[in-house]
């Protein structure tokens, strides 16, 4: 078996850990023929990083195919009170079940669809990266961000996940949603700047007193 210069060899237990298999299956798999390591001197298996690499990568693709994971959000408490964010998760997965999807993973939040730093995104962007899923369904693509929308494509896009609109139509009831998102912002940058006012007030009138 060539070895190429730059290909790392590594021992049974790490091959094991990046595989997620038990020392005793890679020793199966050597005995079957799925996975043969090289040998050392002394006998001890050694393993190139290439070949487990290539092994994770199938094996992850494989597992997880046809897995889904859906996405629902609103952006207010008022809306998940009355039960906005229960329907919308009910069509999500009423729209799986007709199309036979595998979903594993549901992620529903209230926050602002102009807010980047959101823990359920987060996490469903831990999944996609971690290649555990290759399907993401929401309602809209409103759900998934206000804006910059191509940019979460590609993004999907580049770790082999497409992301699927069940409504190709944003409904008229999410239009008082986008006001409410962008007064929201309107007043944070406003509380911004009016602090930054009061505290260069406040330094002016410390290095006056001086």
């Amino acid at each position: 078996m060539a070895i190429a210069m730059n290909d790392k060899l590594i021992n049974i237990t790490e091959a094991s850990k990046q595989l997620g298999v038990s020392v005793d299956c890679l020793r199966k798999w050597d005995k079957s023929g799925n996975l043969i390591p090289l040998r050392t001197s002394g006998g001890h298996r050694r393993y190139k990083q290439s070949e487990i690499t290539k092994l994770q990568g199938n094996e992850i693709q494989e597992a997880n195919k046809n897995i889904t994971a859906i996405y629902c959000r609103v952006s207010s408490q008022d809306q998940k009170k009355k039960g906005d964010l229960d329907r919308q998760k009910a069509r999500l997965f009423e729209h799986c079940t007709k199309q036979k999807y595998k979903v594993e993973h549901c992620f529903d939040e209230v926050c602002s669809g102009m807010k980047g730093t959101r823990p359920k995104l987060k996490q469903l962007s831990k999944l996609i990266e971690e290649k555990k899923i290759n399907r993401v369904v929401i309602e809209h693509k409103d759900r998934l961000t206000r804006f910059m929308y191509d940019v979460f494509v590609q993004y999907f896009k580049s770790h082999n996940v497409e992301i699927e609109c069940v409504e190709k139509v944003l409904p008229k009831s999410f239009e008082n949603e986008l006001v409410e998102d962008m007064l929201s912002l309107l007043s944070s940058f406003s509380s911004r700047i009016y602090g930054k006012r009061s505290a260069d007030r406040r330094r002016k009138k410390a290095k006056k007193n001086d």
